[in-house]
């Protein structure tokens, strides 16, 4: 697979992470699950990172 692909997936599924984040950060009182949906979001965009700049 291109890495172009998977840094396309990625920072779709980064999206996706980051306005599911703004939602629950106004809709659900339980701040764990706000505080997870972001830290997976930034984990995408890490991944991403490094692979635009490994290879």
């Amino acid at each position: 697979m291109n890495t172009d692909v998977i840094r396309n997936i990625l920072n779709i599924v980064f999206m996706i992470l980051a306005i599911a984040a703004v939602i629950i950060y106004f809709t659900v009182d339980d701040f764990n699950t706000f505080f997870y949906t972001c830290a997976a979001a930034i984990c995408c965009k890490l991944i991403e990172f490094f692979l635009r700049f490994m290879f």
